[in-house]
């Protein structure tokens, strides 16, 4: 069974509908970093046809990470994010979009041990392919990231919708 259902975001569903994943991309952007758990070479397959970038997410996504994934998106010249993964690898593909499109740091932008500034601009295009259920991390707007040096994990709430977004689940 395949269904799309559109809310605040797209999302497409059923059976063989991650294969749409580079016609998608084509029309979001023409660089995409592609953010994955640890198993990035799990998530090659998936990335054929397009021009990616690989960035892998072991664990938790963490303040430096992300500094880190956002310094080489734009490096790198990526003007697309498509996270594929679970929970982990979602947020911190959310976060790096944000980032692709709003100068600063990620400390920025989060809210309890940050400066909880609002994004002055949308962020860039993203795409969601879940691997897992139930973090749910695929249809909220917020990306909860680890802060080891105060405690805490915390996130960036009331992110306005990335331009172009879709999530797919196959």
């Amino acid at each position: 069974m395949r269904f799309e259902f559109a809310t605040a975001t797209r999302i497409i569903f059923g059976p063989g509908t991650v294969r749409e994943l580079a016609d998608a991309a084509a029309g979001l952007g023409r660089r995409a970093l592609l953010v994955t758990g640890a198993s990035a070479e799990r998530a090659a397959p998936l990335g054929a046809g397009l021009d990616t970038v690989p960035f892998a997410v072991r664990g938790e996504p963490t303040v430096d990470l992300i500094r880190r994934g956002a310094g080489q998106a734009r490096q790198e010249q990526c003007d697309l994010v498509i996270a594929i993964g679970g929970g982990s690898a979602i947020d911190a593909g959310k976060a790096l979009a944000a980032l692709l499109t709003n100068p600063g740091d990620p400390l920025d932008y989060l809210e309890v041990i940050g400066r909880g500034r609002a994004l002055e601009q949308p962020p860039a295009p993203f795409i969601a392919v879940p691997t897992t259920a139930g973090t749910g991390s695929e249809v909220t707007r917020n990306a909860v990231l680890d802060s080891p040096e105060h405690g805490v994990k915390a996130s960036r709430e009331r992110l306005p919708p990335p331009r172009g977004s879709t999530r797919s689940r196959n």
